[in-house]
């Protein structure tokens, strides 16, 4: 397989698993759905890929912090067997991509972000973040609070 559809089978594996775990799979699965079938009537495919969304969503215990990439790798290795199956061409592959990335920017909002700060001095870190989970910060208390032993 050549760089330019193997790059392409990438992308349309992480484009994917982007749109899994958002609202959008919903549009992006029928999208892909009608795809496959067109080439493929009978393709468990889209069973599968609702089977890989549950486990993109069910939260992992420690240890198996990899769930999207190995899912990238999975749905990376498909796209490129049905390419040398020839159930598609790269041109429909490119299609497909297209359609995709247009329903994954049409879902993403556009939201212009600006902070300041003002004031004082600040003793404690300051975040900017969409979203933070599992943060823990330390910070000490200020010398002249600190309790000598």
């Amino acid at each position: 397989m050549d760089s330019e559809l193997a790059a392409l089978t990438a992308s349309g594996a992480t484009t994917l698993v982007s749109l899994m775990v958002t609202d959008s799979w919903t549009h992006a699965r029928e999208l892909l759905h009608r795809f496959l079938s067109r080439r493929d009537p009978d393709n468990p495919t889209i069973t599968d890929m609702d089977a890989l969304r549950v486990r993109l969503l069910t939260p992992q215990p420690t240890g198996h912090p990899y769930v999207a990439r190995d899912t990238i790798e999975q749905l990376d290795t498909y796209l490129r067997h049905l390419l040398e199956a020839r159930v598609f061409s790269g041109a429909d592959l490119r299609t497909l991509l297209t359609s995709l990335q247009r329903i994954q920017s049409e879902a993403a909002p556009s939201i212009a972000v600006r902070n300041n700060i003002n004031g004082g001095v600040q003793h404690g870190p300051v975040i900017q973040a969409g979203q933070v989970t599992g943060l823990t910060l330390h910070n000490p208390a200020p010398a002249h609070n600190r309790t000598e032993p």
